[in-house]
Order: C-alpha cells, then structure tokens, then sequence
C-alpha cells in the first residue's frame, strides 16, 4: 500500500477545512467536509482531484443549502477500498453508505467528470433518490475504441505495479509537469490551485487511487441504463473543454428523458474552478426548478 497523505501535514491549509471531519462507513474511513443548512446538496469530484477543486464553489451553495463534499474512495485523504469499490457501480455503492451513515439524503447531486457518472449511478442502482443530477463536463461515456484499447491495459499494468505508481508520482515532483497535465484539459487554474494538484499528484497513495479507479471504470453500460433515470440531469458543457467535449452532453441529453444542456464559454474541464459563481448560479437555477429549497 502506498503511502498516503497526512491530514495534519498536508491538509493543514486545505480550501473549507473547517467543514473537514472523517467519517467511517463499513469499509471505508472518509475525508467529508459538510457545511450550511437547507436541503441536501452533495459534491463529487473527479478522478484524480479531492474537496479542494469544490473550494472556490462551495461558499456560494452554504447560504442555501447542507453542502456535503467527500473526497471519493481512494483519493486524498479518504482511505483505499478494494478494487471492487474502485468500479463504478462499487463508487456508487460506497458513496450511498456514507450518505446513509451521515442520515442525510441529498435532494440534488452534482458531479463533476468521473464523479458525475457515480452521481448518475446512485440514482440508477436506487441507492440515493435525488430529484436533480448536475453534471459539470461529465465523463459518461466511454473513450474511443482505439484509446480504450490502449489506455485500459495501460491503466491496469500500471495499478498493478507499485514501482510505477511511484514513478508517476515521482515525476509530478515536477510542477510543470502538473501544469501541463492541467491546461491539457483546456482550463487555467491559479498559483494556489494549482498547488493543490501538484501536491495530491506527487503523492503516491493518491496516484494509486486514482490509477486503479481508472482501470476498473467501465461505461459500457451507463447508455442503457440511462433511460429508465428518473431525475432531472442539467448537463454543463463548457467550451473550453479539452477533455470531454460539449459534444458528450449533447448525447447524453438525447438519452436521459429528463436532460438538458447548459452551455458555458471561457471555460475547460475544470469549469467550476474556473467559473465557481457561473456554476453555482446554475446549480442554484436547478435546484429552484426542481424545488430543491
């Protein structure tokens, strides 16, 4: 097991801490921040990312809403499970647990990328019953064919050997590195936020969690199942994105009966970053038309 990063280090100026608390679950001990008072609104991030890329984000939702935003099995500072809670259906599993441990049923859930394919799972497995899905540049459907060929094994040899893991978070020692890997996805991110990043990349726990999430994540059926979703999905394609394009959201809004697409200009993948009050107003518009208030 790779090391994995220290709350009293490492998260000693982490965004929100004050809302931090740890939280365990079966099979799981969770880093959760929780904050604000209203109806239930829970954040979840993407691969790779942690609480902090919702940092900006979440002091525009605490006035209206109980803002609930863990850092997703394996990532940062919550704990690794098994690779069966690495797959999607294994995420959505975990996560409705530790909503269920909290007593808390959240009435909208946003995701973004990855995390917006767990939010859309939990609904779709009955775990949680949210009225509204938001998806900020979702990644709901699968890669390519000839880079799902390619990155599938990759992703596996590489969560299989420890040395690897290391190595990759040996070369996010250098930020410049982080930095490529960031505007590779279309968004530019600030000194400090970039940060953030560059400290979960150079540690190999966080490298393995994510890693081994990628390895076992399979969207092969989310098509399928969309059809039968019954709450309300407001897609967010920003224009910006380089790593799923706003042409995503247009299939996916073609699939999900009750799906409609938000577009927002002068931003990459990482929009909510990037845009947080933009974002939030359209959370915000959301959840008003669905009565989450």
């Amino acid at each position: 097991m790779s090391q994995r990063l220290d709350w009293s280090r490492d998260g000693a100026d982490w965004p929100n801490r004050e809302l931090s608390r740890f939280v365990e679950t079966p099979r799981l001990r969770w880093h959760v921040q929780i904050g604000g008072s209203g109806p239930v609104i829970l954040l979840l991030h993407g691969t790779g990312a942690s609480t902090h890329s919702w940092g900006p984000l979440l002091p525009h939702l605490t006035s209206r809403f109980t803002v609930v935003a863990p850092d997703l099995p394996g990532h940062a500072f919550t704990s690794m499970p098994n690779s069966d809670g690495l797959t999607l259906a294994g995420m959505a599993r975990e996560t409705t647990a530790l909503m269920h441990k909290l007593a808390l049923e959240p009435r909208l859930i946003v995701g973004h990328s990855a995390g917006a394919a767990v939010a859309i799972k939990t609904a779709l497995d009955r775990g949680l019953a949210p009225s509204t899905i938001v998806s900020i540049n979702g990644a709901l459907v699968p890669f390519g064919t000839t880079v799902s060929r390619f990155f599938s094994p990759l992703a596996k040899m590489i969560a299989s050997a420890p040395l690897l893991t290391n190595f990759f978070a040996w070369r996010a020692k250098d930020r410049k590195a982080v930095e490529r890997v960031i505007e590779g996805t279309g968004s530019h991110l600030g000194s400090k936020e970039l940060d953030y990043y560059w400290r979960l990349f150079r540690n190999p726990g966080h490298v393995e969690g994510a890693v081994k999430m990628m390895a076992n994540w399979d969207l092969s059926s989310l098509d399928r199942e969309l059809p039968s979703l019954a709450a309300r999905l407001a897609l967010i394609a920003a224009t910006g994105d380089s790593a799923v394009p706003p042409s995503v959201a247009i299939k996916i809004a073609s699939l999900a009966p009750h799906a409609t697409v938000v577009t927002l200009t002068g931003a990459g993948h990482l929009a909510h970053e990037e845009k947080p009050t933009e974002v939030a107003n359209i959370i915000v518009n959301a959840a008003d038309q669905t009565q989450c208030r």
